[in-house]
């Protein structure tokens, strides 16, 4: 069968799957389960109605369920046998994670991450927003800013290699140092300071996308406030970090958490550059480590992720109902 007439008759069988399921739910519902008749008709349309919502959304949690929970508890279920899968170990795949150094540094490193790169691109994100509303070509500025989220991680980082290069005629950095005398150096080798330049790509990739979620809110804010701020004398600092940052208070803290979600799952970016080797391992990377190896370690440590990303999710959807309301 040719790929068109294969996409045509999946797009039949779905969407005539999809009608025939909401008609013959409802036909079942009305005319069997409750039906409009009899002295409980009243009783049974309110019920029918109740139930209802929950046959639309029937599909919807059945799907999530099947490819959300259960991937989860299969995965925790999976961390608690040995390598091969055929002897119960309880807890011992955790417990040899936080006795390892390398699991300890991977864990270190996240943090690390966590702390500087949603705070950066949050920062950058605003100074860009705010200072290119002002400009006449503004909007070109924020077309190159926002350029690079465009780009995969795996492309940004093979992009930066070049910024980083040993060699002073490719890498900046060490065109610098040469052009002030100094040796050439790699700087994804430096121990400690090799993870912020890491660090760099994804907040020279995420900047972009907090600069127009930010500068969105910022064009939100009511003229009358700035206006009432600026004939009682404040000047163009006390405006911004006074009058309009604490206004698109709860923006910045969605852009925040949001970055932050993604930050704790970054793989590419590290996988690309130094392949976690000269201490910059991080969880996704670690876990990568194990990946056909040991699956009980790997999920071991996928488990930690989803454990350390989950409270930032709950909080970046509180966040987020709160700016709809």
């Amino acid at each position: 069968m040719s790929p068109i007439v294969q996409g045509i008759v999946t797009i039949i069988i779905g969407v005539g799957g999809c009608i025939a399921y909401f008609y013959f739910a409802n036909l079942v519902l009305d005319k069997v389960i409750f039906p409009a008749r009899g002295e409980k008709a009243g009783r049974n349309i309110n019920r029918a109605n109740a139930v209802r919502p929950w046959i639309f959304l029937f599909p919807a949690m059945f799907a999530l369920g099947l490819y959300l929970v259960y991937p989860v508890i299969g995965s925790f279920i999976r961390s608690l046998y040995n390598r091969a899968g055929d002897e119960f170990i309880g807890l011992a795949n955790y417990a040899q994670l936080l006795t390892s150094d390398d699991f300890r540094i991977a864990f270190f490193n996240n943090i690390l991450w966590v702390i500087f790169v949603p705070a950066a691109a949050t920062f950058f994100g605003l100074l860009a927003a705010q200072l290119t509303d002002r400009l006449k070509w503004g909007n070109v500025a924020k077309s190159l800013i926002f350029m690079p989220m465009a780009i995969s991680f795996v492309g940004a980082s093979l992009i930066w290699k070049f910024v980083y290069a040993q060699d002073p005629d490719i890498g900046i950095i060490n065109a610098i140092r040469a052009t002030l005398g100094a040796d050439p150096l790699d700087p994804l080798q430096i121990p400690f300071w090799n993870n912020f330049f890491l660090m760099i790509i994804l907040i020279w990739i995420q900047t972009g996308f907090a600069m127009v979620i930010l500068s969105a809110a910022l064009r939100g804010i009511p003229e009358e406030t700035v206006e009432a701020a600026i004939i009682d004398g404040a000047n163009p600092f006390q405006i911004f970090f006074k009058i309009k940052v604490p206004q698109i208070k709860s923006t910045i803290m969605v852009v925040w958490t949001t970055i932050t979600v993604l930050v704790l799952k970054v793989f590419d970016i590290v996988y690309t550059m130094t392949g976690g080797n000269f201490d910059t391992e991080i969880l996704p990377s670690y876990m990568m480590d194990f990946m056909f190896r040991d699956d009980g370690l790997a999920t071991a440590v996928a488990f930690v992720i989803m454990v350390t990303v989950l409270p930032v999710m709950i909080w970046n959807i509180r966040q987020s109902r709160a700016e709809m309301r």
